[in-house]
């Protein structure tokens, strides 16, 4: 009996998988934890977000003072202009609108208050637009032909809408990503133990389901924020003299 072609056999059990889950929810969620995994490809590991100077300067000394800091910015600095610029491009990726998603990647870049958070946004977003290519669609294809390089959240929100994963699961696996990888470099950093790592982190699901759902309302005039202090920290860092960090 002749042997499937691993291209049919791919098929085959995805047409079963998509029988037996009629919903569509699996692939998304699958690539969704795939994409914004820890282990995905996009250097993310490298990033402190400046928060290696805050626990240099001592203003994060322990859990509870690492969970204000990343709520912080979640609600009020970059992690909220973000989540807005996440929103608005999902939405014009979601139409297929091309020169509307390349004024949101403009606009993402234009916001980078540093040097190391411009480097931290598009050497991600670079490198997340590489890996997921092994998962193709026509408007992130269409998108970087038009854009080259994206900021971090404008190429999850293209792909995400590319793939038609729901902006709300997006945004929220996004801001997850976000505050997950500040507690990883927070645990090696002030150091905490995993289990306060954790705390942290269950801590912050209100603040990211809360963030997730305002930014997925808001339009680009309520861009903006007060965290000023997380964008000096950032600006502070690339003069750190002793640095695990890129930012």
């Amino acid at each position: 009996m002749p042997a499937t072609p691993p291209d049919t056999a791919i098929t085959m059990i995805m047409t079963d998988a998509a029988n037996k889950n009629p919903s569509g929810n699996g692939p998304a969620l699958l690539r969704l934890m795939i994409w914004l995994s820890p282990s995905f490809p996009v250097g993310a590991y490298s990033y402190s977000h400046g928060l290696e100077w805050v626990v240099e300067s001592g203003s994060v000394k322990d859990r509870i003072q690492l969970t204000d800091w990343i709520a912080a910015i979640l609600c009020h600095a970059g992690g909220w202009s973000d989540a807005v610029l996440f929103a608005e491009a999902w939405r014009a990726a979601d139409a297929g609108d091309v020169d509307r998603v390349a004024e949101f990647a403009e606009l993402a870049e234009a916001l980078a208050p540093g040097r190391e958070r411009h480097l931290e946004t598009m050497a991600q977003g670079e490198a997340f637009m590489k890996a997921s290519a092994a998962w193709p669609d026509t408007i992130s294809a269409d998108v970087a032909v038009r854009c080259g390089r994206l900021a971090y959240p404008v190429a999850v929100a293209v792909k995400t809408a590319g793939h038609e994963i729901a902006m709300a699961d997006a945004l929220t696996a996004y801001l997850h990503a976000i505050a997950a990888n500040l507690v990883s470099a927070a645990v090696r950093l002030v150091p905490l133990g995993q289990s306060d790592g954790l705390q942290a982190l269950a801590a912050l699901e209100p603040v990211i389901l809360d963030v997730a759902a305002r930014a997925g309302q808001a339009e680009l005039d309520d861009i903006g924020g007060t965290g000023l202090a997380s964008d000096i920290a950032a600006m502070k860092h690339e003069t750190q003299y002793t640095r695990l960090f890129r930012s």
